[in-house]
């Protein structure tokens, strides 16, 4: 597949329709369009956006405590979305009338379990690709079952290859190098926007860009309490500080576009993949500076 050297890419910054699927749904479908016309190639959007990130508090120690748990756990299920479905052919026409890759954050629903997933749409609207969440952190894992070594993507396009990982998945060491060998070119980094995780965000994007010599493009969630109906159950246990932080990063580990903190906002940035052979000159994190003489990693496909 010959590519492309340069196009534009966007990173959604945005809030949910709070635990809203079919809402939440149509306004990515209008961000995709807004994307679109302002010349987006490839649209990304953040973890878990279909319905909600889970930012409230997972284990209350008391009876009552259990029941709004699960009263909130009830909500982000009956919410979350089935792949294949209709809710991901609603997304994936959106991408084919606009004529982009999309790649976005859902809680993906498998009988009676939860998976953090990321999709890839192409741009003839079919799903390219996925992943699931390979290691939850903290009490994320009261949520959502773990990925398995098929869940380790990266996707061919007509842009390069691309491949993404979640969050704190920055911190999977052996998963970033297993991403670097198959080839990763663009990589998008979904986060929920937590506000004590904003330089951790912002270290851990730079490092993958300038690790890797791939081009980053982060797309997080923000919101604030005014966006959550007071009918939620956990609204006034949870501390609302998510203030996003999306950018795009080039080879060298530098912002292009970004980042941005408190607002909704789509960052755009042209990618110009010559960039990537003037990194790999100096450090090529998969080929003459990576030792193989020395070192192997085996993915255990």
């Amino acid at each position: 597949m010959k590519n492309k050297q340069k196009f534009i890419a966007a990173a959604v910054q945005a809030s949910p329709v709070f635990l809203n699927k079919s809402k939440t749904i149509s306004k990515v479908i209008k961000l995709i369009g807004e994307a679109s016309k302002n010349g987006a190639e490839i649209v990304v959007f953040p973890e878990a956006f279909i319905p909600t990130y889970p930012f409230w508090p997972k284990d209350i120690g008391t009876a009552l405590g259990r029941k709004l748990i699960l009263d909130a756990y009830t909500e982000l299920f009956k919410n979350s979305v089935d792949v294949p479905g209709q809710d991901i052919s609603k997304i994936g026409n959106a991408a084919k009338k606009s004529g982009v890759y999309v790649v976005i954050g859902v809680n993906e629903r498998e009988g009676g379990t939860l998976y953090n997933t990321i999709l890839y749409f192409g741009k003839d609207g079919t799903l390219i690709g996925k992943h699931r969440k390979l290691m939850s952190v903290d009490s994320e894992k009261c949520i959502w079952a773990n990925g398995t070594v098929k869940d380790v993507t990266v996707v061919e396009t007509e842009l390069g290859k691309v491949g993404g990982l979640f969050c704190y998945e920055h911190h999977l060491t052996l998963a970033k190098y297993a991403m670097y060998l198959k080839g990763e070119q663009i990589h998008v980094g979904l986060w929920g926007g937590h506000g004590f995780a904003k330089n951790t965000m912002d270290f851990a994007s730079k490092q993958y860009a300038f690790e890797g010599q791939t081009f980053v493009i982060i797309s997080s969630m923000t919101i604030n309490e005014k966006l959550i109906p007071d009918s939620f159950s956990l609204k006034k246990q949870t501390t609302w500080d998510y203030p996003g932080g999306s950018g795009i990063i080039n080879p060298r580990g530098e912002y292009i576009a970004g980042p941005v903190y408190d607002k909704e906002e789509i960052v755009y940035a042209e990618i110009d993949t010559d960039q990537i052979i003037r990194a790999k000159a100096v450090i090529d994190c998969t080929g003459h500076f990576s030792r193989p003489d020395i070192f192997n990693l085996e993915i255990k496909e």
